[in-house]
């Protein structure tokens, strides 16, 4: 049996790769680790922006949260620090803000070739921590998702095709609301418990041993008897 975690995250979310490293080193401690299946849902901060809408990321907080840029820059700087405590790296100078739709829906492609979570960690390090930007360049997403181990004919096929995995990624964000999700990042262990925020390690040890502790076995309304198929074959009935 294997506990199965899900989280929803946005590539444009600090808090999202702060957690993620935060959830990461309670994981690398908890005893059952190679047990725990991670899955990366969709959830876009800025939903319906435009691709070519790219803005430094000063301006869009000054503008979104009614703050000035010397205020938005306290922000980042706070950040910077936070995500230093977790071993990364973060630019709190220089970065931009845009549309992420692109990058979740090459996320589905990378799941189905299970290299979701090389991909996810390398878009987060190339929007937070070095300097070229990640938004409204496809030549840069296409690096990106290669260097994840994707194929580059079907990265670019993907992203040549802007209804690819679309349904995908609405899908988890309908999914979201659906679960009471109104922020990222938003871990759901087992379908039972949710985790919102990037909170401390130990906070994450906790839910992974509760939600393995209260895993339980399928009970069987009727227990044998009844013919079955199963590895040996299938039983076949006497000659009456």
């Amino acid at each position: 049996m294997t506990l199965r975690v899900e989280i929803w995250s946005d590539i444009a979310c600090p808090w999202c790769y702060v957690g993620k490293a935060r959830f990461e080193k309670a994981l690398a401690a908890f005893p059952q680790r190679d047990q725990v299946e991670v899955v990366h849902r969709s959830f876009e901060l800025d939903p319906g922006r435009a691709k070519d809408d790219v803005q430094p990321v000063l301006t869009m907080l000054a503008k979104k949260y009614g703050m000035s840029e010397a205020q938005a820059q306290a922000g980042e700087d706070n950040l910077g620090a936070q995500a230093a405590t977790e071993g990364l790296q973060y630019r709190t100078r220089g970065r931009d803000h845009g549309s992420t739709f692109d990058m979740h829906r090459l996320l589905h492609l990378a799941k189905e070739h299970g290299r979701q979570d090389e991909l996810v960690q390398r878009l987060y390090r190339a929007n937070f921590a070095e300097e070229r930007s990640l938004f409204n360049d496809d030549e840069r997403l296409v690096e990106i998702a290669v260097g994840a181990g994707l194929d580059e004919a079907e990265v670019r096929k993907v992203l040549a095709d802007p209804q690819a995995y679309a349904d995908e990624v609405r899908a988890d964000e309908r999914e979201a609301a659906q679960l009471g999700a109104t922020g990222v990042p938003f871990f759901v262990l087992d379908r039972k418990y949710g985790v919102s925020g990037a909170q401390p390690a130990e906070v994450f040890e906790r839910a992974l041993t509760q939600a393995w502790g209260e895993r339980s076995p399928l009970t069987l309304v009727e227990d044998g008897g009844a013919e079955a198929c199963g590895p040996d074959g299938c039983a076949v009935p006497p000659r009456q």
